[in-house]
């Protein structure tokens, strides 16, 4: 959310990030209803003094002028509640409006509608050359007895997953090592839950504008969260923390859930795209600075590519394009993982800052060295995800029988073997 003051002193940069994301909302009809209510919260101002002035000659009043009085300041009073009534309708579409404002994006981000505006700026690692014909990570997982991906559908439907054996085994410990690693770089590891209240939603920023993707539980007015960021963000709303509190730095570990709206038919086969995973997500909330949040970034970004480089996958840095990065993202860099299936680099994290924009919603702020209550900056990186990370996990390292090959970090994780 951007502040009213912002946006009157910055038109033509609102609009702007309203054209570079996407965004359909009219800037002078928000900005009218904003100067509407205003005059009107002045004139209930006014009224509610009026009233008061009245009610206070009543008790010097003659006895024949309090009649008249009484008539006036009931008449002040109830012109002023008829005005409210009329605001709080008002105040509403205002405030749908102003969920609605993207982020100022990034100076360096691709202007452009979608993905296809992304750029890479990074490639890491060597991709692998196999001297013989290289199953996708299905077959590998089926010759191997690592899952029942055809028994569970009847179980659970399309877009879910069955782990077993030494594959099971090594998605928790992969999840377990992701934990300690970021932990490493002084992350609090925190568990949270995965449901939530709506308003935790509108909170994070994924609400309004992505609902039809959540999975709703009706009868308990609550909602599945596809990334722990939902809850993370959530905790510390409406306080007010310390300066020397910040940066408060966690390693959130949740199961997730996604409905997978709008991608009917994409990647339906095997581990890619399913509608419940399990993830570490990196979350930080900082002091309102521009450069810190810099530093934050690369940090996050820095973290999720050691674990990827311990894994030995080769990978690419994207810089993420307006229309691509989502409504509250000041920068975003995702991170695409080798499938040599696929023989193209497909996303496995996801880097973001957010500025004060996500904190605003939340209410989420700080007092700062002067004294001041001021809104903090936050960010957030995927660590790892699971079972996304497994598809080039596997292919990438797979031998000629079907085996895979596990790098030394990896190897460590169970027990020493190396297959």
């Amino acid at each position: 959310m951007l502040s009213m003051d912002f946006i009157k002193a910055n038109r033509p940069a609102v609009r702007n990030a309203l054209d570079a994301k996407g965004v359909e909302l009219d800037l002078d009809a928000l900005l009218a209803l904003d100067a509407e209510l205003r005059g009107a919260k002045t004139e209930v101002d006014q009224l509610r003094a009026e009233r008061n002035r009245i009610s206070g000659m009543f008790k010097d009043a003659a006895p024949e002028e309090k009649a008249e009085l009484g008539r006036k300041a009931k008449e002040a009073g109830k012109k002023a509640g008829e005005l409210e009534a009329a605001m709080a309708d008002k105040q509403a579409a205002l405030q749908a409006m102003m969920l609605q404002l993207p982020n100022i994006p990034y100076a360096g981000a691709p202007v452009g509608p979608d993905e296809n505006s992304n750029v890479v700026i990074r490639t890491e690692g060597t991709v692998p050359q196999f001297d013989f014909k290289p199953r996708d990570h299905v077959e590998l997982i089926e010759m191997n007895g690592w899952a029942d991906l055809s028994r569970i559908t009847q179980v659970s439907g399309s877009r879910t997953y069955c782990l077993k054996g030494r594959l099971a085994l090594l998605e928790q410990k992969l999840m377990a090592w992701a934990l300690e690693e970021i932990m490493g770089n002084g992350f609090d590891p925190i568990t949270v839950p995965a449901i939530a209240r709506e308003d935790a939603f509108i909170r994070q920023g994924q609400f309004p504008g992505h609902r039809e993707e959540t999975y709703e539980l009706e009868k308990d007015d609550l909602f599945l969260a596809g990334t722990a960021e939902v809850a993370l963000t959530g905790l510390h709303s409406g306080e007010i923390l310390e300066a020397d509190q910040l940066p408060i730095l966690y390693a959130g570990y949740s199961p997730c859930f996604r409905r997978e709206a709008g991608s009917a038919g994409r990647d339906v086969r095997g581990l890619l795209r399913v509608h419940q995973f399990v993830k570490v997500e990196q979350y930080v909330i900082c002091e309102a600075d521009e450069a810190v949040s810099a530093d934050w970034h690369a940090k996050l970004l820095a973290a999720a590519e050691n674990l990827l480089t311990k894994m030995e996958i080769p990978y690419q840095v994207i810089e993420t394009s307006t229309g691509d990065m989502g409504l509250g993202k000041y920068r975003m860099n995702d991170i695409e993982s080798w499938v040599p299936s696929l023989d193209k680099y497909r996303e496995t994290h996801s880097c973001s800052t957010l500025h004060d924009w996500q904190a605003r919603r939340a209410n989420l702020r700080y007092r700062n060295s002067e004294g001041k209550v001021v809104f903090a900056h936050t960010l957030n990186n995927t660590a790892l995800a699971s079972p996304r990370i497994l598809v080039p996990f596997l292919e990438n390292h797979q031998q000629e029988d079907g085996s895979v090959k596990l790098p030394p970090a990896i190897a460590q994780l169970m027990g020493g073997d190396t297959l």
